[in-house]
């Protein structure tokens, strides 16, 4: 059975992992711009925007985007946090 959180534990949960996925992206294209939202559609918590340089390549965007989305997969079987992320070029 999920443990019951109030809305400000959930909050301080949801900018937790907002900031965890902000840095991981990051951290593998630097030159990235990220853009982290509380924004949600339906039963989205949030989401992760990443916006990689004119330079990155197609493998390089591919593997930010496997990255990144295994990682939110992880956050939502682990804490029930839906978060979307998405990189645009």
């Amino acid at each position: 059975m999920a443990k019951s959180t109030s809305s400000s534990e959930r909050r301080v949960l949801v900018d937790k992992y907002l900031t965890e996925l902000s840095l991981l992206a990051k951290q593998l294209c630097p030159g990235a711009r990220v853009e982290a939202t509380l924004e949600g559609f339906e039963d989205e918590d949030g989401h992760v925007r990443i916006y990689p340089p004119a330079s990155a390549g197609e493998k390089e965007i591919e593997e930010i985007e496997g990255k990144i989305a295994d990682r939110c997969v992880d956050i939502l079987v682990r804490e029930g946090v839906f978060i979307c992320s998405a990189v645009y070029d």
